[in-house]
């Protein structure tokens, strides 16, 4: 048969004759379609021989990298293989759920298809869910409703599965009602699906309602609820729906005991806890580092460190969560020292095993070994998350350490770390508590979403740092933002009254917690009551609320009318404070020393001279008086009479010269509250070596001329540091800010922002 007879839409395919003659089926088939078929509808894949068709698909099937697939691709071009619908999904699988897969490819592939099959649509949409691309999945769920294909029972699970939760927000509820219209609500994956993205939402009722309507025969479904649950921190409800899966004899999977595990972990719960650990041996579950990694986590958070430690010594494989769980477990018994060996020892640090062991050390009041740690962390060249700047903000907060604050702050914006209410609100605490209230103003107004702890960090900051008005009127409008107070807001208000002496308006925010907001004062609310109207000089109606208290009143509401009778000299009353609070708390050295100071001031040296026999008898100790300063970065610590600092020798040449400038002006040192059975003169040198006043001609020397000096003092501030303060802001044209252990001092011009008043 010459070429020249053969049609020329068969011509073209350049089908070497010899091999049509040779193969005499396909010679047939070609007779066959010419007769039979319109030659326009002929591809080349009719005159692909069936070996090389299988050959192409088996290469498809075995394929494992994006070259090869390539290959056979060109090959499916070539050979006219590619408008074969199965080799047009083989493609696209690969492409969209092989490890190796590529979903720009996917498309060129999906776009060169013209009616792709509803399993073309599904595997695009499972590609884009399975790279976390799910807008684009649910763009082509709508190109796919355009192109008039309709979805089977396996589009909804593959379009849902794995949602993000501003997608859940954005697309859920319009997807839900697609279920429903096309009939598949009664579908279990479906349903699965439902439920985690209405947990995603915040609308877990409405994800119970999915559930309670489900045939609830699979225990899929019953841990996507449990997951809901502990998205949402609903950790009773997961043990109660736990024990109703056990009622009804459901197989529970390794899923199921890590998410109730990690509820026990949560509650503390140890009897549920050891009851899932008998299960995971009845059932002969297979031990996976997941389960193991939840095992040591519930028993360490259970305080059972020797099982979660017998757990740890015998697991195959260790990764960096079951380190970090044992470091955790030890941190919550407080062993921080055992946590931090643990923690010395792991391979493998995340950012997750950092912020746990920083955290430890805040909670133990151990801030600068928190910044060391942190600095460590930095050098290790692991990228803290939105969590560690929390933290680490907190411990700034707390040392008064703004460079290093405002470092983290800069760190934040620079390395765009997620920065949310959390973050947000952590920045205002550390402004307020290193005295920049303007910062924190700042960061306040930049807050999109202000909640009400971003409220109540304002408000408190600007009531500690002596802007009593200006937290009210923050309060104001806070409410009519339509945000409710907590006791804490309440706290801040009512501090905001007190430093600034507002007795009835006090008054006021007192009975409207009841009256506006149903909140039912504290004891924390009485004690701020208490210290209101005493520093205003009414100390029998300070006594009257304490008398009235609906509770027990603690050392805290005795202690704040104590600290009134010092101010205002009443040494009767402070003699039946300092009473009630012994009783409450025999080893409070600071009411013996606040005592001693009242009587000094009284000039009733004889009571003085009995509590101080009294603390020697009972081994009572006078806290030592400690201040802290940041410089460049790092935080110093003073105590009174230090001389271990490194630069102790011009530190006291400061000294010396700070004070001859200062009695240059009229200074002279007042020893009232000093009750050593010393002389004068000797009275005058403890006076002029306390902590705040080292830490002052520290800042003095290593700062730049009209620097702020700010200092935090872990005691209240004595009356002659608090003088030589304000002298100091005069003299040498500093603002000198001073947190000590009742208020915040900002000293300006030679006066104070406590007016004299703390």
């Amino acid at each position: 048969m010459p070429l020249s007879s053969i049609p020329s839409n068969i011509r073209i395919l350049q089908i070497p004759l010899n091999f049509l003659k040779q193969n005499s089926l396909i010679f047939t088939q070609i007779k066959m379609f010419t007769s039979s078929t319109s030659l326009a509808s002929i591809s080349p894949a009719h005159f692909t021989p069936p070996s090389q068709q299988t050959l192409l698909v088996t290469h498809l099937e075995t394929c494992k990298s994006m070259d090869h697939l390539k290959q056979i691709h060109s090959q499916t071009i070539k050979t006219g293989l590619f408008t074969n619908p199965s080799v047009q999904n083989k493609l696209i699988a690969f492409c969209c759920t092989h490890e190796n897969g590529n979903m720009d490819y996917a498309c060129q592939v999906f776009d060169k298809i013209p009616q792709p099959t509803v399993f073309a649509w599904n595997t695009m949409i499972k590609g884009y869910s399975r790279i976390d691309l799910h807008r684009n999945g649910v763009l082509m769920y709508l190109d796919m409703l355009n192109s008039d294909v309709k979805p089977d029972h396996y589009t909804f699970p593959f379009l849902l599965k794995g949602f993000s939760r501003d997608v859940a927000l954005k697309f859920g509820k319009e997807l839900h009602c697609h279920v429903v219209k096309f009939g598949f609500g009664s579908n279990v994956f479906v349903q699965n699906a439902l439920i985690n993205v209405y947990s995603l939402c915040g609308e877990i009722d409405v994800a119970q309602g999915i559930f309670d309507m489900s045939c609830k025969e699979d225990a899929v479904t019953w841990n996507a609820m449990f997951s809901g649950y502990n998205r949402m921190k609903r950790y009773e409800d997961t043990r109660k729906l736990f024990g109703e899966m056990e009622l009804k004899g459901l197989l529970s999977t390794s899923v199921t005991f890590v998410l109730v595990l990690s509820a026990c972990a949560k509650l503390k719960d140890l009897d549920v806890g050891k009851r899932v650990h008998r299960y995971v041996k009845e059932c002969n579950i297979e031990p996976n580092l997941i389960l193991e990694n939840a095992l040591i986590d519930m028993y360490a958070a259970c305080g059972e460190m020797d099982v979660a430690l017998e757990i740890f010594g015998m697991m195959k494989n260790r990764d960096v969560i079951s380190w970090t769980g044992i470091v955790s477990g030890f941190l919550n018994r407080g062993q921080v020292d055992l946590a931090r060996e643990f923690f010395d020892d792991m391979p493998i640090k995340d950012y997750v095993s950092w912020t746990a062991m920083i955290d430890g050390y805040l909670r133990v009041n151990r801030f600068k070994e928190a910044l060391t740690l942190f600095r460590e962390m930095q050098t290790s060249n692991i990228r803290p998350d939105e969590f560690t700047m929390v933290s680490i903000l907190s411990a700034c907060a707390h040392l008064g350490a703004l460079e290093l604050g405002e470092w983290i702050k800069t760190y934040i914006d620079k390395y765009k770390v997620k920065n949310d209410t959390f973050v947000g609100n952590a920045l205002i605490d550390m402004y307020c508590k290193c005295g920049n209230v303007e910062k924190a103003r700042s960061i306040f107004r930049e807050i999109l979403r202000k909640d009400k702890f971003t409220w109540t960090a304002m408000i408190v900051g600007l009531a500690i740092n002596g802007h009593g008005q200006e937290a009210l009127d923050m309060f104001s409008e806070m409410l009519r933002a339509s945000i409710t107070p907590d006791e804490v807001t309440y706290v801040g208000v009512l501090c905001a009254c007190t430093h600034t002496g507002m007795v009835d308006e006090g008054r006021k925010y007192f009975s409207g917690m009841t009256s506006q907001h149903s909140i039912e004062p504290n004891v924390t609310h009485y004690g701020c009551m208490v210290d209101l109207l005493g520093r205003a000089g009414r100390l029998k109606e300070a006594l009257e609320v304490i008398k009235n208290m609906p509770m027990k009143p603690n050392s805290i509401v005795w202690g704040a009318l104590l600290g009134a009778c010092r101010v205002h000299k009443d040494a009767e009353m402070a003699e039946m404070a300092v009473k009630q609070i012994l009783e409450l708390d025999p080893d409070n050295g600071a009411v013996y020393v606040l005592l001693c100071n009242i009587y000094a001031a009284c000039n009733r040296l004889d009571n003085l001279r009995e509590v101080r026999q009294l603390m020697l008898d009972r081994g009572i100790k006078k806290t030592p008086g400690c201040s802290l300063i940041e410089m460049n970065g790092v935080v110093h610590e003073f105590v009174a009479g230090d001389q271990s600092h490194p630069e102790t020798g011009e530190i006291y040449l400061k000294l010396e010269k700070m004070t001859s400038d200062l009695k240059f002006v009229g200074y002279l040192p007042d020893t009232s509250e000093v009750f050593l059975d010393i002389g004068e003169e000797e009275k005058e040198s403890a006076v002029y070596r306390h902590s705040e006043k080292l830490a002052m001609a520290f800042g003095l020397i290593n700062s730049e001329p009209g620097a702020t000096i700010r200092i935090v003092k872990n005691l209240r501030m004595c009356v002659d540091c608090h003088r030589v303060a304000k002298l100091v802001s005069k003299v040498y044209d500093r603002e000198v800010i001073v947190r000590d252990k009742t208020r915040f001092h900002h000293f300006r011009d030679g006066s104070c922002s406590c007016k004299d008043y703390w």
